[in-house]
Parts: C-alpha cells; structure tokens; sequence
C-alpha cells in the first residue's frame, strides 16, 4: 500500500491509491500508539462531531499550531521527496529495486508526517498487514494517505490516475519508483490499464493498495465502491485485506487548513480469499466488501440508508 509549491501536500486529496511500506513490527515504533478500548474511542471522537462544520475555528493558538504542523509536513516532504527522488535516478535499471526504495520512502515519510500531526492513534489486527495482497482502505483525508504510507508493506504499490507524473516532484517520485498509473480517458483505455497492472502485480510478486471508492468524502461517510479493486482481484486471485480507518476525516477535514488532534484508529480486517470468486459476481462482491466496511465503521461513518 490509489503531491508543487505550497499546494503539493494538499493536493493529496487527488491521488486515489499511493504506496506505503512496513509490517507489523513497526507499528511499535516511533509513532505513539494509544491502545484504547472501543468505548474510550468513540468517547474521545464525539468531541469532533460531523454536524460541526465550523470546527476549524478553534481559536487562534489552535489555528497557529495547526499551520505550523502543516508547514512542517509540506517541508519534511518536499525534502524526503527529493533525497529519494535522487535515489530512484540511480536506481533506473533496477525496476523492482525501485519499487522497494519507493516503499521504504513511504514507510520513513509516512511515519514522520503523523509524528509530526501528533494525533494518537490505535491499531488493530496488524498481523494482517505483512502478507501479499491487495490492501483496501476508506478514504476521507489526506491522512488516509500518510497512514497507508506508512503501514502497507513492502513490495506493495499503488494505482493513480496517469495525469499523477504532472505533480511536480511527487508525481516524477511516484513513477520513478514504477508505480502503477491507469488511463481513465475512457472504458475501453481503463480496462485495458487496469489488466496491465494485474499483469505486472502477478509478474512481479506485489501487492497492491487502493481506495475503492474512488475519491474522497467530504463528510467521512462511507461513499460506494467502485468495482476496479474486484476485477484486479478476479485477474491476480489476491486476497483482499480491508484497512477501516476512523478519524482521520475529523483531524483533517476535505479541503480545510485546520489540523485538529482527533484519534485515530487503523483496524486490518483478516483476509478474504479471492481464489473461487467468479466473474458473474462483480457486483456482489463489491458489495459485500461495501457492507463490511459498514460494519466496522463508527455510525457517524456508516454511508446514510
């Protein structure tokens, strides 16, 4: 485990899959991890309700505070961005050596930003996240983003849309370090996009990480899935891994400049076998995975009847 001057970071919103590296043992690692039971959680997350839609207006320390910690996450990344970038140049014959440094840099980038964020956050299940497969996530903050960075393990790569190498810097690091990008002009060119990178996933041994809905959502409610992630599984017979991710859209609101300290909360979900899924069933599929995800996200995520 789909960003140009001082709008890079926050142009995260349009990148609908990205990379991430790590496994379970650094879960332990530099980020403060706050084991929370269940009810402490919501208890914590009730304070930053959704009908709050003025809550970035925290008072002016807040606001300071806030910026600062934006800044300092535009800056640290923009220069890990281009150490990384220079790293990648030389590894140009060395595609799968690329693919790796691409997953190191989103491992080491990932866990800095939320340190640097400082909200706490609690993670689940994370034994599932060392295994080959295709990792999905909800997606309602840049956060989102920084998470799967840090917590999809390595060989693990990410599909954006092919417009993604104009993002100055990020978007040259992105493919550089041979990550998947899809033509979405029409039907016919994602299709075909789409098999090619279930092509190099099964060739190269990788794993994939998506966002299923295909975009972000404003409020943080569960939006429907798109069904790209159920043919890539139908064509490289991966097991699915869901990532529920809760708060992030409270910490970090869909175009806002207010970074407030909501918890947050990472639960992988056990595999789900792929191998006997059937073609005629796309649609079920998809929603069966749409309706786990309801399961697990705190009502204030769930998507309305």
């Amino acid at each position: 485990m789909e960003n140009s001057g001082g709008g890079a970071l926050l142009r995260n919103r349009r990148l609908e899959s990205f990379l991430g590296s790590n496994s379970s043992q650094r879960v332990e690692g530099t980020v403060k991890t706050y084991v929370k039971n269940e009810s402490e959680l919501r208890t914590e997350k009730d304070v930053y309700t959704d009908d709050d839609d003025d809550g970035d207006d925290d008072g002016w320390v807040s606001s300071i505070i806030s910026w600062i910690r934006i800044v300092t996450c535009f800056v640290s990344m923009m220069v890990t961005t281009f150490i990384w970038a220079l790293i990648m140049v030389v590894l140009i014959p060395w595609p799968y050596e690329r693919i790796r440094q691409g997953n190191i840099y989103g491992h080491v980038t990932g866990r800095m930003l939320m340190w640097i964020l400082g909200n706490p956050i609690k993670i689940e299940g994370a034994e599932y996240g060392k295994e080959r497969a295709i990792y999905i996530s909800n997606h309602a903050s840049p956060i989102d983003i920084f998470l799967i960075m840090w917590l999809t393990p390595t060989g693990t790569v990410g599909i954006a849309k092919k417009e993604i190498i104009w993002y100055p810097l990020f978007g040259q690091l992105y493919v550089l370090a041979n990550h998947l990008r899809i033509d979405r002009s029409n039907a016919t060119a994602a299709i075909e996009s789409m098999k090619e990178a279930a092509r190099a996933v099964v060739k190269n041994n990788l794993s994939l990480i998506i966002f299923p809905e295909g975009t972000r959502s404003k409020t943080g409610r569960l939006l429907p899935f798109k069904k790209g992630f159920v043919h890539l599984a139908l064509q490289t017979r991966l097991p699915i891994v869901p990532m529920v991710m809760t708060g992030t859209h409270l910490a970090w609101r869909k175009g806002s400049l207010h970074v407030r300290p909501a918890p947050l909360a990472v639960k992988y979900l056990p595999p789900i076998s792929t191998e006997n899924w059937k073609v005629d069933k796309v649609d079920d599929y998809a929603k069966l995975l749409h309706n786990l995800y309801a399961e697990h996200l705190p009502e204030t995520q769930r998507p309305l009847p």
